[in-house]
């Protein structure tokens, strides 16, 4: 029995040595395993790490590019053409634009709802006579109330008299409306005159070189021509600019003056039809 025992024994503790040592080497090949799966997976980690990076590089905008690129070129340019002139000329573009965005704005402000105008002076006359219908022309604001204010203001020395004071008036209020046009008519002239003054320098400018260099050759002549060539083509796209504004401005001051006649014709038989319902 003991020798049974003893064997069984020596078994055992053969099998558990056998375990333990098979125990050990998967241990041992396990992180040897996990450490290749790590090697293996570091590249696409780097990978994942590095793809961010490559998205966080924001490209700037096409858009914002050619504007920089139009901002650069514009410098070059005006560098280019000789600031003196250059300067003069866009100075020529900044009083001529000023001076089209005040009449843009006087003209806004001088357009006036005539015929609720009318409506409310015949009303008026009906309800309170010749003061009930000048307070309402001193609460409009534009022209055509001015003038029907101070046609009105003369009712009592005759209908006739109301007629010349209206038109003479209406002229006056005319002259309001064109008040800067000649100015502004003045810079689109004086815009392509410096383009042209350039030009001409810039000409004799080349002519100079040409004749210290005493030879013709593109690169002498090249910057001359290159100015002349600047401010003319400034001159000519400020004068245009100018141009539509200024055509801008006579269609409206045109569409106006329309209106004060129409309207005024409108205020005298208004005012003839009081004038003979008062007689009665």
């Amino acid at each position: 029995m003991k020798k049974v025992f003893a064997t069984l024994t020596v078994l055992a503790m053969l099998t558990f040595g056998s375990v333990a040592v098979m125990a050990a080497g998967a241990q041992k090949a396990a992180p040897a395993a996990t450490t290749e799966q790590t090697v293996e997976e570091a590249p696409a980690v780097e990978e994942a790490v590095e793809a961010p990076a490559a998205e966080e590089v924001v490209e700037a905008p096409a858009a914002d590019n050619g504007l920089v690129a139009l901002h650069k070129t514009l410098k070059t340019k005006f560098i280019e053409g000789g600031a003196g002139f250059m300067a003069a000329t866009l100075l020529c573009l900044v009083f001529g634009l000023a001076l089209c965005i005040e009449r843009i704005i006087y003209l806004s402000l001088s357009k006036t709802n005539t015929k609720a105008l009318l409506d409310n002076i015949e009303a008026a006359l009906k309800q309170g006579g010749i003061e009930k219908a000048l307070e309402v022309c001193r609460n409009t604001r534009g022209p055509v109330a001015s003038i029907f204010y101070q046609g009105l203001s003369r009712y009592n020395e005759g209908v006739d008299v109301v007629e010349k004071t209206v038109a003479s008036y209406g002229g006056v209020q005319l002259g309001l409306l064109e008040k800067n046009l000649s100015w502004i008519s003045l810079f689109i002239s004086i815009a392509p005159s410096l383009g042209f003054l350039g030009t001409i320098i810039g000409m004799i400018a080349a002519f100079d070189k040409i004749q210290q260099v005493g030879d013709i050759s593109a690169t002498v002549v090249a910057g001359g021509i290159k100015v002349a060539l600047l401010t003319t083509l400034l001159g000519l796209i400020i004068a245009i600019i100018l141009q539509l504004f200024y055509n801008y401005i006579l269609s409206v001051i045109e569409s106006l003056v329309n209106e004060m006649e129409d309207s005024s014709i409108s205020l005298l038989d208004i005012v003839v039809e009081y004038a003979a319902a008062n007689k009665k």
